[in-house]
């Protein structure tokens, strides 16, 4: 059973195989603005990515969120909602956009909406980087490609200069992550929702 209750433009999923629930990100800042950089729908097919599984119910032992914003050429893309949720995906409108509350099946890592926020949502504390969360949604990342988007990419986390490849950034709690095909872009902030 799913149950899913909006208030305020938040959703909460709350799943039967427990008394967890998560909510659907609902920070502020950098969100869902411009175009889609690409599709959700090119991502994994079920199978076990770097070691993540797409399992049917929401893993909430360990249960942390993160940010990303892609800009290209100085304008900024909308991250598509529903990445690591494989289809058929069920959503619910949201006070910002669609909200998607469930799938086939959820990888650990995954994302409910389009406003970049990365749910990271996995049976044990594990530390899991942002090149898994591409390789979940089939897109490449590197130092010269964000997607479909290829150029020098110059990359921010929590507001500092990251030199190393993008690939190779941690998702801990709270990580704000910006990647900048291109032209620079000044870092820009996230505020996450309280509690989560």
């Amino acid at each position: 059973m799913l149950a899913v209750v909006i208030a305020g433009g938040i959703g909460l999923i709350v799943v039967s195989t427990g008394s967890s629930s998560t909510s659907s990100g609902g920070g502020t800042g950098t969100g869902a603005t411009g175009p889609l950089l690409t599709s959700a729908d090119s991502m994994a097919t079920g199978n076990t990515v770097d070691g993540i599984k797409c399992e049917q119910n929401e893993q909430l032992a360990y249960h942390i969120h993160a940010h990303l914003a892609i800009f290209v050429n100085g304008s900024q893309r909308t991250i598509p909602e529903g990445i690591g949720i494989l289809p058929p995906r069920q959503t619910q409108n949201g006070a910002t956009g669609p909200i998607v509350v469930g799938g086939q099946c959820l990888y650990w890592l995954h994302a409910h909406t389009a406003d970049g926020v990365i749910h990271i949502e996995s049976p044990t504390q594990t530390l899991y980087t942002l090149g898994q969360y591409f390789d979940i949604w089939r897109q490449p990342l590197s130092p010269t490609q964000v997607g479909p988007a290829t150029g020098t990419v110059t990359t921010y986390v929590n507001g500092k200069r990251f030199t190393r490849n993008p690939r190779d950034i941690t998702l801990v709690k709270h990580t704000v992550i910006q990647l900048d095909v291109g032209q620079n872009v000044a870092p820009k902030g996230y505020t996450f929702e309280t509690g989560t």
